[in-house]
């Protein structure tokens, strides 16, 4: 397999925009809605859509949320052969409010029981079988183990993170970095793991890593920082009306790996993550919205009770 995208699946509602957040006993009306999914299966999709033998290794349970993910992953081409299925609800519920060009996010994750086996061991044992040319993956707490790992077998890796992760566990994130092969933390993220007062600071601390560090920037593209400076890249960022930003990140990492999956340099693959990460964000959800089978005759209605609001 060319990539395996690591981690939690999540059932999106996501609503789009709004005025406002609600106060309490306030309700409020979206002018659009959509039913989608994210998590580990936004990186694989947009590795799928570069053309790479795209999997995921997660959890799947007997909820909407795992036929939603599995419904979008065989119209993809997305492998879930890396995931297992137990007998119980075990996709993420997130709720998303889109408003001020920002979004807000209600998430449920269910508990997993004690008698299941732990997601990084079964990593390790999906990584050792099925041996993925790279590994997509969120730093945290045990996952440096999971990452020698895939090294000796010879996988590379990309290595994301979040704010939740560095406020959680910082010591375990500056851990994996320098096992992997590329780093992807966006501006904001950098700036609260390295603690500097602005970017140039963050960037200087990055740039003395021994791992390529690409900056995520949004409109402004990426930044790529290594031991041979800084290289600003903008080519790829196209002008778009702001649907949601959720998943535009991981979007950029699997159409990222996509590339150096077809032999491009970082610079260049960094441009095609540009494009697909404005793609992400002109659409509602992680991956776009979904059909859901079942939930055909839901979805008009919905959106007609939705334009009756305007």
């Amino acid at each position: 397999m060319d990539v395996i995208s690591f981690g939690s699946v999540f059932l999106e509602l996501v609503f789009g925009p709004v005025p406002a957040l609600p106060e309490p006993g306030q309700e409020i009306f979206a002018s659009d809605f959509a039913i989608s999914c994210g998590g580990a299966v936004t990186s694989a999709t947009a590795a799928a859509r570069s053309g790479a033998h795209a999997g995921v290794c997660t959890r799947l349970g007997d909820d909407l949320g795992a036929r939603v993910v599995a419904e979008h992953c065989e119209r993809a081409g997305v492998d879930l052969s890396p995931s297992v299925r137990v007998q119980r609800r075990a996709t993420g519920i997130t709720m998303v409010l889109n408003y001020d060009g920002d979004r807000s996010f209600v998430t449920h994750i269910p508990p997993t029981p004690a008698a299941e086996q732990p997601e990084l061991a079964r990593w390790t044992d999906v990584v050792r079988r099925s041996k993925p040319a790279w590994c997509y993956v969120h730093a945290g707490p045990g996952v440096a183990q999971f990452l020698r790992v895939a090294r000796e077998q010879g996988s590379k890796i990309l290595l994301d993170v979040s704010h939740n992760e560095i406020n959680q566990a910082p010591a375990d994130v500056l851990e994996c970095i320098p096992l992997v092969d590329v780093f992807t933390p966006n501006r904001a993220e950098l700036l609260h793991l390295t603690g500097a007062v602005d970017l140039d600071g963050a960037v200087a601390t990055a740039a003395d890593w021994a791992t390529p560090t690409v900056v995520k920037m949004g409109a402004d593209g990426a930044l790529v920082c290594g031991p041979d400076g800084v290289v600003p890249v903008t080519e790829g960022v196209t002008p778009v009306e702001v649907a949601d930003l959720t998943g535009a990140g991981d979007s950029f990492a699997g159409a990222l790996i996509g590339e150096l999956l077809h032999g491009a340099p970082l610079v260049r693959a960094v441009a095609a993550a540009n494009a697909a990460g404005s793609a992400a964000a002109s659409r509602l959800g992680a991956v776009g919205p979904v059909q859901v089978e079942g939930l055909s005759t839901v979805l008009p209605l919905v959106t007609s009770l939705l334009e009756a609001q305007k």
